[in-house]
């Protein structure tokens, strides 16, 4: 009971913290509520015994996300344009892959259907050997800590390179533009 409570809770706050993004015009404030709302995510994924999930949010959510959102900031404005434009390319795109999504849905097989492929072939050992095996309680902590250690070590490894990779050409324009202003007081002397 307490934890429905608790998970009750945390989706109302999830609720109005997308509310407060939804209508809050500085991008920095904005930026800020959606590190916040990673972070609520992650104890929601805690609250439902999914560590791993609460991990990778918590990290890629509320970590990497919003110290790229907070560079991007520094090298643009902290206020958002209010000028609306609808691009109708842009619309005939998005409703084009609309379509081929739905579309794709067919192909889908149903949910918890014990036939799918995924099901079919390990997932026996799994459920029956992981928890003599791996003696952790939690099976797709178990899965994803020693039988996918090196998938999941290899995705963290993906993550990190493209945090980087995205960190050095942030930094690469703010150094363009301080060489700018460099030239431009040069030249005023």
């Amino acid at each position: 009971m307490t934890v429905t409570i608790i998970n009750f809770i945390l989706l109302c706050l999830l609720f109005v913290a997308a509310l407060a993004i939804n209508q809050q015009r500085n991008l920095f404030a904005a930026s800020m509520l959606t590190g916040i709302y990673s972070l609520m995510c992650a104890s929601l994924f805690v609250c439902l015994d999914a560590v791993d999930v609460a991990f990778t949010e918590a990290a890629v959510g509320a970590g990497i996300a919003t110290i790229l959102f907070l560079g991007t900031l520094a090298l643009t404005g902290f206020e958002e344009k209010t000028e609306v434009k609808v691009s109708i390319p842009g619309l005939i795109i998005v409703l084009i892959t609309g379509g081929l999504l739905i579309y794709g849905l067919q192909d889908i097989p149903l949910f918890g259907d014990a036939n799918t492929p995924v099901q079919t072939y390990l997932a026996g050992k799994y459920i029956d050997d992981s928890a003599t095996e791996i003696a952790v309680p939690n099976l797709v902590t178990s899965i994803l800590a020693s039988y996918r250690g090196y998938d999941t070590f290899g995705e963290t490894t993906v993550i990190f390179t493209a945090g980087i990779g995205v960190l050095m050409l942030l930094g690469r324009g703010g150094k363009k533009k301080k060489g700018l202003l460099d030239e431009a007081e040069e030249k005023q002397s």
